[in-house]
């Protein structure tokens, strides 16, 4: 009987510590919150990443570019032949200077920009390269309204916000149109032929963007959600995937680090001197040989005196890697070789019959 009497004592103490214990813990939370609110909420909200999108913010982004943005007209024996977008990025002293695509303006004998305030000026084509598909113009700077921030490509992230201003379909009906979207992907590899051709000649690395652009936006900004250009809208490069002429939520633009780089040899007046490797090619998966791999380059005939001679190519040999990147086709070898300058040494990986071999050569310039 003592017994039972010590175990019910025991269990009512071990009640009456839990109730003591329950309400000193919630008189101390109590307490906590109403006297040390912030503590609570940081502790809380450290974890979770406060991400939003502040459509106010992304007008005023838009207010920052909006009149760097100009409407390109090319004219062909004082007719207008086509139109396309650019931007005011640089002005010095008297002049400024404004960026769009080569294709928008390759085939001008005149070249006029277009302001917000529907002012019409004639501009100077400073230099433009195919390859790059860059343009720089020349206008004075008396006449610019705004000049464009420049931003980093190489920063964004994909998911980013960005949008795009162009003149898209008609430059008088739908100029400075705003599109919005995000980075889609970034360090794209896109196939692009140069002579309207089905055949593509070039590869080009980009940003994706599911952006709006069509085709009068070529040549204008891709700006990030703080107004600053981070790419070249280049509607050209859009049609040539898989060979399809329309593509739904896939745009493409020129990282700014890139144009910027072929700007500055455009304005210094210097020509873009590029490599050459002195071999006659063709896509392996064009020809009837038979190699070891289903893709890369076919060497037909090498030129006396050239790089490849001296490195010991020879018809036959089928290109497969320039360094350590992969060569599927004329256009990836083209994009891997201009990457290197004139005096550059490269490494190139071929198979010569069943043996894959390599050797380094020397790049020079083509002789004039």
């Amino acid at each position: 009987m003592q017994n039972t009497n010590n175990g019910m004592d025991t269990l009512l103490k071990r009640s009456v510590v839990l109730v003591v214990v329950f309400f000193v813990g919630a008189l101390s939370m109590f307490a906590l919150v109403k006297y040390y609110p912030n503590t609570v909420t940081e502790n809380v909200t450290k974890t979770i990443k406060d991400v939003t999108v502040n459509e106010q913010g992304i007008a005023d982004a838009v207010e920052k570019i909006y009149d760097a943005v100009v409407t390109i007209e090319t004219y062909q024996k004082n007719t207008l032949y086509a139109t396309g977008t650019g931007f005011v990025y640089k002005s010095e002293n008297d002049h400024a200077y404004v960026l769009t695509n080569h294709h928008v303006i390759e085939k001008g004998e005149t070249v006029k920009v277009v302001f917000t305030n529907d002012k019409r000026v004639e501009a100077k084509v400073v230099g433009s390269d195919k390859y790059a598909d860059i343009a720089v113009l020349m206008i004075d700077s008396k006449d610019v309204i705004q000049v464009a921030s420049l931003g980093s490509s190489k920063a964004s992230r994909i998911g980013d916000t960005v949008f795009a201003v162009g003149a898209p379909i008609d430059s008088s009906a739908y100029s400075w149109t705003v599109t919005r979207g995000i980075v889609s992907g970034k360090d794209r590899l896109v196939e692009v032929s140069l002579s309207n051709s089905s055949v593509s000649d070039w590869v080009m690395s980009v940003i994706q963007t599911d952006a709006a652009i069509n085709s009068g936006n070529s040549g204008g900004p891709v700006s990030n959600s703080n107004g600053e250009v981070i790419g070249i809208a280049s509607m050209k490069l859009g049609g040539s995937i898989s060979g399809s002429a329309t593509i739904e939520g896939m745009g493409f633009a020129i990282p700014i680090e890139d144009a910027l780089e072929y700007a500055q040899k455009l304005e210094s007046g210097k020509p873009i001197e590029r490599p050459y490797l002195g071999v006659g090619m063709y896509n392996l998966s064009d020809t009837r040989y038979t190699a070891p791999v289903s893709s890369g380059v076919y060497v037909d005939s090498v030129e006396k005196g050239s790089p490849a001679e001296a490195a010991g190519l020879k018809p036959g040999d089928v290109i497969v890697k320039v360094n350590d990147s992969e060569i599927k086709s004329l256009a990836y070898l083209k994009y891997q070789l201009y990457k290197h300058n004139v005096g550059d040494t490269i490494r190139v990986s071929f198979y010569r019959g069943e043996k894959l071999e390599t050797t380094s050569i020397h790049l020079s310039k083509a002789a004039s």
